[in-house]
């Protein structure tokens, strides 16, 4: 399921993100990835262990902990914590899939790779280039979203980034291991919620119903 996730984070945090990862300290990008991620990547991160990142990375998860959107769509048992790209003088990363296994800092153990997840800090208008192309059965999906929005998809999902040739892009991104580990299921289980949110307040019958029908699946359907 592919979805744009609205207002993820307010206009004054993105400012005080961007003020802050334009100051920042980057390295290659290319250190966090294997050989073959290696050969199509070109861009900077910030390092994994910079304390911005970290104080940055919570300001994203606490807005995260706190959006109902969020989480009906991935249902999230394990998030790995945000890293922090930059994309600029024709920087890009070619199509590859995201890794299906990721250690957890602090020796937390593993986390499946199930949605992956790509917060925009720059303004649509400010980069020319640097949209995500999301490739599935239904064709090539191009994604380009104001500061403070969020797109989530299935990391399963072979995507790219596009050349930045003016400007700079700056996002999160990060991966999350749902409860619900399929695609299609997560999907119903969304629909079905956010259905029921809409019939909230009309039919209390039907939405008790409804409302038992998507705790038995998620009962049915969920890993721990």
């Amino acid at each position: 399921m592919l979805l744009h996730i609205p207002d993820v984070l307010s206009p004054a945090q993105v400012t005080r993100m961007r003020d802050a990862l334009n100051a920042a300290d980057w390295t290659d990008g290319r250190e966090t990835v294997g050989a073959q991620g290696a050969r199509v990547k070109r861009n900077q991160q910030l390092p994994d262990g910079s304390p911005l990142r970290r104080e940055l990375g919570e300001v994203v998860s606490s807005a995260l902990a706190k959006h109902p959107l969020y989480h009906a769509a991935t249902l999230p048992l394990r998030m790995l914590p945000p890293r922090f790209n930059r994309y600029r003088g024709g920087g890009h990363y070619g199509f590859h899939v995201d890794g299906a296994v990721m250690a957890l800092p602090a020796e937390a153990g593993q986390l499946r790779g199930d949605i992956s997840c790509t917060l925009f800090l720059s303004e649509p208008d400010t980069y020319d280039g640097g949209e995500l192309i999301v490739s599935d059965t239904y064709g090539e999906h191009e994604v380009k979203l104001p500061a403070g929005d969020l797109i989530v998809y299935p990391s399963s999902s072979l995507h790219r980034v596009q050349a930045v040739s003016r400007g700079t892009r700056l996002a999160a991104f990060f991966w999350v291991q749902s409860l619900i580990r399929d695609d299609g299921q997560r999907r119903l289980l969304f629909e079905l919620d956010t259905s029921i949110q809409r019939l909230t307040g009309a039919d209390p019958d039907a939405v008790l119903q409804l409302t038992g029908v998507y705790h038995n699946l998620l009962r049915r359907w969920a890993e721990t």
